[in-house]
């Protein structure tokens, strides 16, 4: 079985794998994301919270949550908030039928009350099912502008985790990661040189490095920085 696919545009990426994720400081975080994605993971395990600011890999390990549950034929339905609240909450109806639900930017219906009861009574369904939820926003549960009462209670019964931006040289290590599944050596002094002049986040770095390595194939060449700059105008 496949994850959800509702008629919403909304598409995995394929990238988004527990392997491709490097975790630096989250090394706990992916810990229990990953156990969460196995059957016997009890109740007390089976709602997770994360939480942190843009860049830091949360849609990334909702994502790889999904296509684990793929690889274990069960299936999971994965809901990008910020771009599907347009279709209102009747989305959320009958997602108990699945054995995981994430949901990603959960900040962005917060204070809604169109979608807070909704979401409240898919938080007991799923509970009542024995099934598992992911949550994802850019902000602690405490500071989240939930105004539900008993919504608000529910969320303080997750296992909570703050996710941490990557450091300079864990940055290096996730890009060297990503380029060596994609087939590239990318030393640490190309690495550097690409730290130090492009864009800080990772996703803008991934981005870049997808482009490199379309180049590197075209031009039958490694990366080096003479590539780098010949290619990137640098």
């Amino acid at each position: 079985m496949t994850p959800i696919q509702l008629p919403l545009g909304v598409r995995l990426r394929d990238d988004a794998t527990f392997a491709n994720y490097y975790p630096g400081a989250n090394a706990a975080a992916l810990g229990y994301v990953e156990r969460l994605c196995e059957a016997d993971a009890g109740w007390t395990e089976s709602l997770i919270y994360l939480w942190g600011g843009t860049g830091v890999g949360r849609s990334h390990l909702l994502q790889a949550a999904c296509l684990r549950l793929e690889q274990h034929r069960e299936r999971a339905a994965y809901l990008p908030l910020a771009e599907v609240a347009q279709y209102g909450p009747a989305i959320l109806d009958n997602l108990e039928q699945f054995e995981l639900v994430c949901l990603d930017d959960l900040d962005a219906i917060a204070g809604n009350k169109l979608w807070e009861e909704p979401l409240f009574h898919l938080f007991n369904r799923l509970r009542d099912s024995g099934r598992r939820l992911l949550l994802s926003a850019n902000t602690s549960p405490r500071e989240l502008r939930i105004k539900l009462p008993d919504l608000k209670s529910r969320l303080t019964l997750a296992l909570v985790f703050q996710l941490q931006s990557l450091s300079d040289e864990d940055k290096l290590r996730a890009l060297q990661l990503r380029a060596s599944r994609r087939g590239l050596q990318l030393s640490e002094e190309v690495g550097r040189f690409i730290l130090t002049r492009g864009e800080r986040s990772m996703s803008a770095l991934f981005d870049l490095l997808e482009r490199l390595d379309q180049a590197s194939l075209q031009a039958q060449r490694k990366l080096t920085i003479p590539f780098l700059k010949e290619t990137l105008g640098w």
